[in-house]
C-alpha cells in the first residue's frame, strides 16, 4: 500500500483470526456422529474396497473376450444327463444372442450405406443388401416361429421337421 493512504477509509486487517467464542462446554453431536460413522462404517469398508481392488488388478480378467467351451449338442447328450441337457440349453442361449447380434450389425451396415448412397443406394448397395436378405433368411429359418420361449430343444424339432419336410419333397 502506499504511504499516503487514509488510515480511517482503509484500517488494516487484523493481525490474527478471532477465536471462536463457545457458548458451552459440550462437545458437538454431529461431530461425534460423524467421526463414530467413519471410523466404525466409512474407514473399514474403504480399506476392506482397496484391498479387493488391489487383488482384482492383478488378475482382471476382460469380460467381453470371455471364451466359453463348445459344448456337445442336445443330440449328443446321454438320456437322463440333465447336466447336458442345460449346457447345451446354454450354450443355444448363447449362439442365439450372437447371431442376432450378427443380424443387427448387418442391418447397421445396409443402413449406413443407403444413409451415404442417397437414392442411389439399390445398386450401390447390392452387395450389402444380399448380404442383409440372406442373413436375415438364415435366421428366420433357424430361429423363427419359435414363440416368446424358444429353447434349444424346441430349435432342434423345428431342424428336425425342415429335414423331413425335405425329405418328402424330394422323394
Amino acid at each position: 500500500m502506499p504511504s499516503d493512504y487514509d488510515k480511517e477509509a482503509y484500517p488494516e486487517p487484523p493481525r490474527q483470526t478471532p477465536a471462536v467464542d463457545k457458548q458451552t462446554a459440550l462437545p458437538n453431536p454431529a461431530l461425534i456422529l460423524s467421526k463414530l460413522f467413519y471410523y466404525s462404517v466409512d474407514l473399514p469398508v474403504t480399506t476392506v474396497r482397496g484391498v479387493v481392488d488391489g487383488i482384482r488388478a492383478n488378475n482382471r480378467s476382460v469380460y467381453y473376450h470371455q471364451k466359453f467351451r463348445r459344448v456337445p449338442d442336445l443330440t449328443e447328450c446321454q438320456e437322463g444327463d440333465y447336466l447336458c441337457y442345460y449346457e447345451a440349453e446354454m450354450q443355444w442361449r448363447r449362439d442365439y444372442k450372437v447371431d442376432q447380434e450378427i443380424v443387427k450389425v448387418v442391418q447397421e451396415r445396409m443402413r449406413a450405406c443407403h444413409q451415404r448412397e442417397g437414392s442411389s443406394y439399390e445398386q450401390n448397395c447390392a452387395r450389402e443388401i444380399n448380404q442383409f436378405n440372406e442373413t436375415t433368411k438364415n435366421f428366420q429359418s433357424r430361429y423363427g416361429d419359435l414363440g416368446a420361449y424358444a429353447s434349444g430343444r424346441k430349435c432342434l424339432m423345428k431342424q428336425k421337421e425342415r429335414m423331413m419336410a425335405a425329405q418328402t419333397q424330394t422323394a
